[in-house]
């Protein structure tokens, strides 16, 4: 039915056809659907090998790809018996929820809030509050876990009632403001008004372990080693709150959060309550972010200040833009991805992997199999080698710096890059910024001139990994993930799995 229905709207009025080819091509289509008429151009993804697979895997319902991916999520603490792996899966299982939270918000409603992370840390320090030491208080986890989420919603719903009003640059100052003011509450809350409050610097401490009818689920096993019991609890929170959200999605309030989204004039001309919407996203993003605090106060037994700053809030948005703002599987996929990513990067050996790696797949997707690629690949490898041996020649103290973790691929590097024992302080900037400097040339040449110039640039990159980045793996994470998302906004800028947006001209 919907296909003859879409032969109707598409097929030209009687009298149509003469009028649309009055003026040539150039003639406007009347009585027509456009839109319509192109709807199977528009449903066509890919050619070939890929668009059928991607045609079959759009075929997969929805719940089974959650199913099964919750079912391996599942497998991690079998098929690994580290405390450090189950423990960063507990971690990415939190930034999926944070990540879902803060879809509501940007990718459904539209709106640029970046005091997020401050409900994030109200639910922390609000379960510390009602199940800790601090004030005496023990409530059970199926009490407290319920207030809190209820305290979260309040407080969203209270922080938007002053900033309905407000879109853009200006919403983002206001919330960016109420973090800050959270922020500094929480450090200075030892002295609030006489009493202590918040613990101040300190955080508060001795917070109550989950309780599930009746049993208290420690956070550490036999050994010190991580409990996978609370990645299991965590997990299916996850699933409860991402069917409620797909639900939602799906619902009138879901329909009407879009349309806010796209054009909020046009949605309150259509007689849509926009401020009862933007409170309601502030509301339900604040509940997620609250109930994820919960479960990081009663993992560590305390919570602090410092753990709620501003670079969590950057790598949360960083997942929802990476995976796709305004897709639930997405924010979930981008969680997984930089949540592991950066995981990874702590270790210089992984590190090191992960930046060579991405190289060869950049210029491999850049120029695919051709002969532009086997100059670049060529011309690249020749040039590390030569000027590598000159300057070992001139003096080997330049090349005996390089080493360290990372296989096969330390051992090249060590052999191919230049990396002085004792790097002088001017190296660091000088490299830094001549780098970023021929990357900018490099958008301005064409032809064989880019490929001449990408050869050293490809190698000052090598070199200034080596020399300045590898020794700071904390900063060096953050470049990355600013280098992910430009290149990814230059070649998908909705995402990996975002949704298409209503575009206005």
């Amino acid at each position: 039915m919907s296909g003859g229905y879409d032969d109707e709207l598409s097929r030209p009025l009687e009298g149509a056809l003469e009028a649309s080819t009055s003026e040539g091509p150039t003639s406007p289509a009347v009585g027509r659907d456009e839109w319509v008429a192109r709807h199977g151009d528009n449903r066509t993804r890919r050619g070939g090998l890929l668009g059928t697979v991607e045609a079959r895997l759009r075929v997969v319902p929805w719940w089974a790809w959650l199913a099964t991916f919750v079912a391996l999520f599942c497998l991690l603490p079998v098929a690994s018996d580290s405390g450090y792996v189950r423990r960063v899966a507990f971690d990415i299982a939190i930034y999926m929820l944070l990540a879902l939270g803060l879809n509501v918000v940007v990718g459904w409603g539209g709106l640029l809030d970046l005091g997020y992370i401050a409900f994030f840390g109200i639910g922390a320090y609000a379960y510390a509050f009602l199940s800790s030491d601090h004030y005496g208080i023990h409530l059970p986890s199926f009490v407290s876990i319920p207030l809190v989420v209820v305290i979260g919603a309040t407080t969203g719903f209270l922080v938007g009632l002053p900033s309905r009003r407000l879109t853009g640059d200006y919403l983002a100052i206001v919330t960016l403001f109420f973090l800050l003011l959270f922020l500094t509450v929480t450090t200075n809350g030892d002295d609030l008004f006489g009493h202590n409050v918040t613990g101040g610097a300190n955080g508060l401490l001795n917070a109550d372990p989950l309780s599930l009818f009746g049993h208290e689920l420690p956070p550490t096993l036999e050994g010190g080693l991580f409990n996978p019991a609370y990645m299991y609890v965590v997990l299916a929170v996850f699933v409860v709150v991402y069917v409620a959200l797909r639900f939602v999605n799906l619902s009138r309030t879901g329909r009407a959060w879009r349309s806010l989204r796209e054009d909020p004039l046009a949605a309150e001309v259509m007689g849509m309550p926009v401020n009862s919407l933007k409170l309601m996203s502030f509301a339900f993003g604040a509940a997620i972010a609250a109930l994820s605090g919960t479960f990081v106060t009663m993992l560590s037994a305390s919570v602090f200040p410092l753990s709620f700053s501003f670079p969590l809030l950057i790598i949360i948005y960083t997942m929802v833009i990476l995976g796709g703002s305004g897709s639930q599987p997405g924010v979930v996929l981008g969680a997984v991805l930089i949540g592991t990513l950066l995981e990874l990067l702590r270790d210089p050996g992984d590190s090191r992997v992960l930046f060579y790696a991405a190289i060869v797949l950049g210029v491999l997707g850049a120029f695919r199999f051709s002969v532009k690629l086997a100059v670049v690949v060529a011309g690249t490898f020749v040039f590390g080698f030569v000027a590598h041996s000159i300057a070992g020649a001139s003096d080997n103290a330049w090349v005996n710096g390089s080493g360290g973790e990372g296989g096969g691929v330390a051992d090249f590097a060590a052999n191919w890059v230049i990396v002085p024992v004792h790097v002088a302080a001017w190296v660091a900037p000088v490299s830094y910024v001549s780098l970023v400097a021929l990357a900018l040339v490099l958008t301005l040449l064409h032809g064989w001139a880019r490929i001449a110039l990408l050869i050293p640039v490809l190698y000052l990159a090598a070199f200034v990994w080596e020399n300045v980045m590898i020794a700071q793996p904390e900063p060096t994470r953050y470049i990355i993930l600013g280098v992910i998302l430009i290149a990814l906004m230059i070649f998908r800028p909705t995402g990996l799995l975002g949704e298409k947006r209503v575009e206005i001209i």
